[in-house]
Parts: structure tokens; C-alpha cells; sequence
């Protein structure tokens, strides 16, 4: 995957990096990193990775690459898991974005004649406004709803007759729920979902097109690195291009910190090309994926990954096994009557470790033989015995931004 322009991208990164960023200059020091002694690839990979961690050290500004006056906008992760990180864009920072951006929805069929409603977060968070500028870009019309108020959000897409629907999974799905429940799928005008923010299931997928009646692409992306919009899939939905001409992608294996073989599954390394503000090299997303090797159908020169499967921190370990939100999504996939809403509870009980997994199912199927056969599947896919409680349909909470799919109450 890597060519002579890659590495000499890479290289005048790194060159870059030296000279004008006071966080990696610190890093580089320390790692006896000189910009010129990197001559190959293998050279590159040699050079320490960047996580999150580090970057929440450089809390508020150490990121920061050039003068203040270049500096037009900030945005910054949530910080709900500790200090924030924040991220400083120049304005060709935001430019590249929009372009990203725009070049996304013209992969998932976008065009001009297009209104999209825009149901993600506005603010510090980099969605909504990323939605809105790569829709200005194009030229299509933005609808900037932002989160919640689903009554209002419903009657703008009637009334505007809103053609793309940009949210999370999680709200793409409460706001087909509403629909069906409000009879409007008549009356809605809606033809494609772009849905990103977090990894979802073909069950809860395959509900959301079909409740909504559109066509659905995933698209990727995280606030360390601009926003959602550095990749997305195409009309043949088998792997999301991303753009090797802003940014640069490793997988690595979590444990070894080496390249995996093409076409395995391991963790998300992004470097940015381009990027100007906060400028990170080899960052470790956390996110697993793999490459899709060869050209896709469509005939995009772009590359592409595969969905996100999982995260290394989304992950628990129970009993020496690994369970991720992906494994869940696809045993559930294979039980009839189940919907794709689910909640895995890890508890620690009489000196043993439990897994409870709450799901949904639809009217007229039998509760027992459907937990039996969910248990079965559990055992079978993931090799760990579970308590399986099944409940009605809509038993279990919506949420207007990402749904907590996993909660270990071991070390609470």
C-alpha cells in the first residue's frame, strides 16, 4: 500500500513535525528521532506511535503547530473519560475538511438537489458543523437540526421534504422507531442515511433502511483527526474509502505493535499529510478494522477499510475470553425474532464473574426458546456461557448520541 509519494509525504510530515511542533519536537528528543535519518518505510515504522494519553497531557494548547493568528477554530473531544483534548484548525485545516467532507457525499450519491438534516451535536464537537460545511461545499442544501426535540426533527423532515438524514445509529434508529409508530413513511421523502459516530450491527442497519426507506453509508472519522468524513463507503457497500492523499493508515496488532497481514483485522494508526493546526503522526485511533485489498467495484481510486468492528478499550476480558459490542451484533444477527438493541451487563457475584445480556423480541416469539437459542449462539461465537434476559420490543433505552452497548460493574 505504500508508494515513493507516500513516503515522501511521510517525510516532509515528520520534517514538519521537527520544526514546527513543540509536542513532537519533546517526543523526537526523546526518542533520539532526527527528521533526516528517516529514509524508509521501515525507518517509519520504527517511530513511536501517539495516543490518546499523550494528547490529553498537551491539554489546553500543547498540540497547537503554528502562531496563534492561524489559528480559526477549536474543536475537542468530550472528554468523558478524562481531561479533553483539544484540537486547533487553521482555515486550511478547515478547507481540507469540507473537501473531505464533500467528497464523501459524493460517494454516498449526494448532489446538489440534496437537503440533508443534520441530527448530530453542534459546538465543541466536530459532527454537526463537519456535516454542514462538507453539505456547503457540495452546494446541497443543510438543515442544521442538531440533537433531540425527535417531534420537531420529524416535522422539518416532512415539511422540508429533507432528502439525507446525517445522524448516529443510535438517534437513525429512535427516529425510525417514531415514524413507524406515527405512520409518516408516507410522507417522508427521505432516500439516503449517512451514519456515523459509532459501530453498529446489520440487524439495527437493516431496520433503520427499511423503517426509513433509504440507503445507508457509513461514515468514519474522529475529532483528533478533523471529524467524521475521512471515510465512507460507497454505492457497493463492501468497505469505506478513505483519502491517502490527507491522511496516512497502518493496522497494527494491539499487542505487538506491528503491521498485521493485508486483510486482518487490528487497530486504526492515522497519520495526517496536511494537517496544519495540530499536525499527529502515527496516532493509535483504538478502532479495529482491516484493509479490503484491491480496487472496489465502483472503480474509486481511493482504498478502503472495513467497518469498525469493535475498539480495544470497548472490549471486556471475562473468564480469559474477549468480548466485543461486533461479536454480540453478529450472534444476534443470527437469531430469529431478536432485534439489533442489546446490553451486555458484566457483573461479579459469589466470588464468580457473570454476563448478563438483556435484548428485545418481537411479538409472537416464544421468550424461552429464544434466550435458549441466544445462550447457544453466545457459547458458540464468543465461547462463554451467559444469562439471557429477553424483554419486548422498545423495553430497552434509545439515545440521541451513542448507546452504551457494554457495562462492566466488576470495578465499580
Amino acid at each position: 500500500m505504500e508508494t515513493t509519494e507516500t513516503l515522501r509525504n511521510l517525510q516532509e510530515l515528520i520534517k514538519r513535525l521537527e520544526y514546527k511542533s513543540s509536542f513532537y519536537q519533546q517526543k523526537f528528543k526523546e526518542a533520539g528521532i532526527v527528521a533526516d535519518d528517516i529514509k524508509t518505510m521501515e525507518d517509519f515504522e520504527k517511530l513511536p506511535f501517539t495516543d490518546k494519553g499523550d494528547l490529553r497531557k498537551a491539554y489546553p494548547l500543547g498540540l497547537q503547530a503554528v502562531p496563534d493568528s492561524e489559528v480559526v477554530r477549536i474543536h475537542s473531544s468530550s472528554g468523558t473519560t478524562g481531561m479533553p483534548v483539544i484540537i486547533p484548525y487553521t482555515a486550511k485545516d478547515v478547507e481540507d475538511w469540507a473537501i473531505m467532507f464533500s467528497r464523501c457525499y459524493a460517494y454516498a450519491g449526494m448532489t446538489t438537489e440534496d437537503r440533508i438534516q443534520i441530527t448530530p451535536g453542534y459546538g465543541l464537537w466536530t459532527a454537526g458543523i463537519g456535516f454542514q460545511a462538507g453539505a456547503e461545499k457540495m452546494g446541497a442544501m443543510a438543515i442544521p437540526m442538531g440533537p433531540g426535540n425527535t417531534q420537531k426533527q420529524l416535522q422539518m423532515m416532512v415539511d422540508l421534504k429533507s432528502t439525507v438524514l446525517a445522524s448516529t445509529s443510535s438517534y437513525a434508529l429512535l427516529l425510525a422507531e417514531e415514524v413507524a409508530k406515527q405512520n409518516l413513511a408516507d410522507k417522508l421523502h427521505l432516500k439516503k442515511g449517512i451514519i456515523g459516530s459509532e459501530r453498529w450491527g446489520e440487524k439495527m442497519r437493516n431496520r433503520i433502511a427499511d423503517e426509513l426507506g433509504i440507503e445507508i453509508f457509513d461514515i468514519y472519522g474522529l475529532t483528533e483527526i478533523y471529524g467524521p468524513g475521512i471515510s465512507i463507503d460507497c454505492s457497493e457497500h463492501h468497505g469505506m474509502h478513505y483519502w491517502t492523499d490527507y491522511l496516512y493508515f497502518e493496522i497494527i496488532d494491539p499487542e505487538t505493535l506491528k503491521p498485521v497481514p493485508m486483510g486482518s483485522y487490528g487497530e486504526l494508526v492515522i497519520s495526517t499529510l496536511k494537517k496544519e493546526g495540530a499536525p499527529l503522526l502515527r496516532y493509535r485511533t483504538h478502532d479495529i478494522t482491516r484493509f479490503i485489498p484491491g480496487p472496489c467495484p465502483c472503480g474509486s481510486p481511493y482504498p478502503r477499510h472495513d467497518r469498525i468492528v469493535g475498539r480495544t478499550d470497548d472490549m471486556v476480558k471475562v473468564k480469559g475470553v474477549n468480548i466485543y459490542p461486533g461479536q454480540i451484533d453478529e450472534l444476534l444477527k443470527k437469531v430469529d425474532g431478536v432485534s439489533s438493541e442489546y446490553l451486555a451487563t458484566v457483573d461479579h457475584k459469589d466470588g464468580k464473574d457473570w454476563v448478563f445480556l438483556n435484548f428485545e423480541i418481537k411479538d409472537g416469539y416464544n421468550k424461552q426458546n429464544t434466550e435458549n437459542e441466544v445462550k447457544r449462539q453466545f457459547k458458540s461465537q464468543v465461547g462463554l456461557s451467559i444469562i439471557p434476559v429477553a424483554s419486548p420490543m422498545g423495553f430497552l433505552p434509545r439515545s440521541e448520541k451513542k448507546s452504551v452497548r457494554i457495562i462492566d460493574n466488576r470495578f465499580a
